[in-house]
Order: C-alpha cells, then sequence, then structure tokens
C-alpha cells in the first residue's frame, strides 16, 4: 500500500435543485434532476494571498459541452501548484474556479460521452481546472473511472500527483534506468516524490532518496534503500541541499558507479 500522500482533500457538500436548462439547450443530454443552475465554488477574482480565495454560493455551474460530461463533486485535491494560480505566478483569466484535481460522480452526459459508454452515476476522478466546486465539467477523454473497492478520496489524491510519479519513472528516463541500477529521487518527503519513490521500487530500481530533517520519519517508511537525510532552510521547511555534498554521498553508496550529469 503506498503511504499517504503529504497533501489534503476536502469534500463539497451537494445541494439539489432543478436540471439546469443550460444543459439542454444546445446538446441533447442525460443528467441527474438534481444539478442546479448555480453552485457553491471557492473563486479567484483577484490574484493574491491566501485571503484571494473566497466562497460563493451563486457561482454559475458549468455548461455541459459535446463530448463531456459534468461530475458532481464529492473531493477536490489540494496541490502545491495551486497556490502558483491564486498568486498570479501562472496566470488565468479571471475570475477562476481554483483546483485541477477532483473526483466525484457523472451527473450529466454529452451523447458523445455517452457513446463511449459513460453513464449517469459513474465514479471518476480527473485533473481539469476548476474543482473546488459542487459541479466541474470534465471532457470525457480525461475521466479516469475508479474502481470497485477505491474510494473516491483515495482516486481523487492520486490524480495530479499521482501521474506524475508514474511517468517520472515509467517513461521520463526513457528507459535509461534499468532493473536493479540506482536512481536518485530528491524530495521524497513531499507528495509527488512520496509516491515516486514507492513507484520505483516496485519496477525494481534502486533508490536513494533525500529530504529535510523534519520529513524524515515520512522518508524512513517509503524503502528507499539510502536516505539522504538534509537540514533545513532557516525558518522554512525546506532542504538546504548545501548542508550535505549529495555528490559524494551518491558516489559512495553506488561505489562510484553513479552517472552524475553536469
Amino acid at each position: 500500500m503506498f503511504a499517504t500522500a503529504s497533501r489534503r482533500v476536502f469534500q463539497n457538500a451537494a445541494s439539489a435543485s432543478a436540471c439546469s436548462n443550460n444543459f439542454t439547450a444546445f446538446f441533447p443530454v442525460r443528467c441527474m434532476s438534481s444539478i442546479p443552475s448555480t453552485m457553491k465554488a471557492a473563486v479567484v477574482r483577484e490574484v493574491g494571498d491566501a485571503h484571494a480565495l473566497k466562497v460563493e454560493t451563486d457561482f454559475p455551474t458549468p455548461e455541459l459541452k459535446a463530448g463531456g460530461v459534468i461530475v458532481k463533486n464529492q473531493f477536490a485535491g489540494i496541490n502545491f501548484i495551486d497556490t502558483y494560480h491564486r498568486k498570479g505566478l501562472y496566470p488565468r483569466d479571471l475570475p477562476f474556479i481554483g483546483g485541477q484535481e477532483g473526483g466525484g460522480t457523472v451527473a450529466a452526459v454529452s451523447d458523445e460521452a455517452a457513446a463511449q459508454g459513460i453513464k449517469v452515476g459513474d465514479p471518476v476522478a480527473y485533473s481539469v481546472f476548476g474543482s473546488y466546486a459542487q459541479y466541474t465539467a470534465v471532457p470525457a477523454a480525461k475521466l479516469l473511472p475508479v474502481p470497485e473497492g477505491v474510494g473516491l478520496d483515495v482516486a481523487t489524491s492520486c490524480v495530479v500527483q499521482g501521474l506524475t510519479a508514474h511517468y517520472l519513472t515509467s517513461s521520463a528516463h526513457a528507459d535509461l534506468i534499468k532493473e536493479g541500477e540506482w536512481c536518485l529521487i530528491h524530495g521524497v518527503g513531499g507528495g509527488t516524490c512520496q509516491w515516486a519513490a514507492q513507484m520505483a521500487k516496485l519496477r525494481g530500481f534502486k533508490v536513494i532518496g533525500t529530504c529535510s530533517k523534519g520529513k524524515a520519519d515520512i522518508g524512513e517508511s517509503l524503502g528507499c534503500d539510502e536516505l539522504i537525510v538534509l537540514d533545513e532552510v532557516p525558518g522554512t521547511s525546506y532542504e538546504d541541499y548545501e548542508s550535505v555534498d549529495i555528490v559524494s554521498r551518491v558516489m559512495e553508496v553506488t561505489d562510484g558507479k553513479a552517472d552524475i550529469g553536469e
């Protein structure tokens, strides 16, 4: 079982009303009778600190688009990258609903999505913008069906960080790492690299992980073959990569066989 990622999910309450006419005006759809015309959402109208994210109770419910579905959210993943959007570091058109990871049940289905076998009530997870809300419009191609026996909270927490870790350990290295060879994964105390360290082990790699002293207990729980614990930058929880000669330590652990790039 994977260790719980260092992140949070929050549960959205659902409200009931009549199905919005916006959905049926342009596309023949299949939908629950409880989709309201407005919804509760955490909205950014001006970029800034955490106070810029405000809960609104009458934000327009998204319209169903051809080839898509409407998901009634039960959970939304909270990821560090969300703060970049909220602060304006990664600019987005204002106003916008925060979040880019969610999970829930399909509440409305376009004809195109229905032709793919997607049905109202299907449990799904996804990664698209606008998940800090009761409802999110999601292209059918972006849906991840949730298998029976997997909780929606677990499925939601897997999407952004889990899929990132998966491609980093399975394809991003272009098969340059083989089973039984060493890999170095920084920040294994954080969310994505907790996943990555465990996935790398499942693929048969030998893993050297780094983490800060404050997250050493997390790092030690992941099964790394070697863990390099770093001091923290004063006043933060971030690793101080100058506190340990990592290159020398890696060369020592690997008997000088590590391929250290410039």
